[in-house]
């Protein structure tokens, strides 16, 4: 006969030392069984190899034939059970239950419910981390939705209707600075041209002025005129009237007065008296003509500088007009570029947000699927210890030495 010391490790790590005497056949029976079930439970936590040992040394104790069948049948089921089963065999040879066995699977016990409540602890916490986080990222995303859709309105609806409006404006407003040069060139060009009829005007006034001093200074030699000096009269006279145009208010005058010397042979001094008076009364209207045009001329020059002092302040009006637009203009467009800009981060705000909450939906799945692996587990550990407790609890293990 040989001692064998087992000595087995709860989960707070307290000693549980176990002395069985058995044969050397049943030795080697023993140490078969254990390096077999070794191989089986080599994945397991420390826990189940723990659990498994003591359940394999209270296993042995005799129980009634009816609930050892049932047992044995539920144990079956799975590897874990599989595994205590060949361990209750190898037990068998050493003996019934002691105090320490059944206390260290009440701890056992313990330290499954306990790991289950704080499986149960932590994963409520994470769970409403998780609703929280949710309950923030929608919140968020409804926000960014809300900012995009705002701003977008606000430029549809406001901002790219104002600028339009304003590039309209601007354009109306060199319309009329077009129109306004356009006139003023015009102007420039019908003054030139009223000028230079002027000047040819006053050159045949001055013109019929000098005729008709001619004229007088002839008269004026007719004493005895002869037939030459008569005809270099009327010559004059002809000469007078080709100065004055047919369009002139003073052509009939003359055309009586060359009419009037055509009949006479200016041998009556009376009636060279009345040509010269004629004469000279023609020639006074041709200088009050003369005199009339130029003063016309000089208000028409004044009313065109006027014209066109008028036509350069409202130019300058335009351009001010322009100036304060292009204000209104620039400062929209730049609210349109900040806007836009909003919108562009808020947008990719929405995207990141979107991106983090499918993110957390997944992790939280995994971590769900973790959780419910773990709490499975643990209650069919649970499930089994309390089974095994119960088996060593009724089973008599009275030939152990402990």
């Amino acid at each position: 006969m040989k001692n064998y010391n087992f000595i087995l490790l709860s989960r707070n790590e307290q000693r549980f030392q176990f002395v069985y005497q058995i044969n050397e056949d049943q030795s080697f029976l023993l140490f078969n069984y254990v390096f077999f079930v070794l191989i089986i439970c080599n994945n397991f936590l420390m826990k189940s190899i723990l659990l498994i040992a003591l359940i394999a040394v209270a296993f042995t104790a005799r129980v009634q034939e009816r609930n050892l069948a049932k047992v044995t049948t539920d144990l079956k089921k799975s590897t874990y059970g599989s595994a205590l089963l060949h361990l209750v065999e190898l037990h068998s040879m050493a003996g019934g239950p002691v105090q320490e066995l059944i206390d260290a699977i009440e701890e056992l016990i313990n330290d499954l419910e306990e790991e289950l409540e704080e499986l149960e602890f932590n994963f409520q916490v994470r769970t409403n981390e998780h609703n929280a986080l949710v309950v923030s990222l929608e919140q968020d995303i409804q926000d960014a939705v809300i900012d995009v859709n705002n701003t977008q309105d606000t430029l549809d609806n406001l901002l790219f209707p104002r600028r339009e409006q304003l590039q309209v404006r601007i354009e109306q407003i060199q319309e009329n600075q077009e129109g306004n040069r356009k006139n003023y060139d015009e102007a420039i060009l019908v003054r030139e041209q009223e000028h230079d009829d002027f000047e040819l005007q006053i050159a045949e006034l001055n013109d019929a002025t000098a005729a008709v001093d001619d004229a007088l200074a002839l008269l004026q030699t007719l004493t005895n005129p002869s037939l030459l000096q008569v005809k270099r009269f009327q010559n004059s006279l002809k000469n007078i009237e080709q100065k004055i145009k047919s369009r002139s208010k003073m052509a009939p005058m003359i055309k009586a007065l060359i009419s009037l010397a055509s009949n006479q042979n200016f041998s009556d001094q009376g009636i060279i008296g009345k040509i010269v008076d004629a004469l000279n009364e023609f020639r006074n209207a041709v200088v009050d003509s003369i005199n009339a045009q130029t003063a016309a001329e000089a208000q028409a020059q004044a009313d065109h500088e006027e014209y066109l002092e008028q036509l350069d302040e409202e130019y300058a009006e335009f351009q001010r007009q322009i100036n304060r637009v292009n204000v209104d203009l620039t400062a929209t467009n730049e609210k349109i570029d900040q806007l836009t800009e909003f919108r562009d981060q808020r947008e990719a705000d929405r995207k990141q947000y979107t991106a983090e909450l499918e993110l957390e939906n997944n992790t939280y799945a995994e971590e769900t699927d973790t959780y419910t692996n773990l709490k499975n587990e643990f209650t069919r550990e649970l499930g089994i210890s309390e089974q095994a407790l119960s088996v060593v609890q009724s089973a008599d293990f009275s030939n152990i030495q402990v």
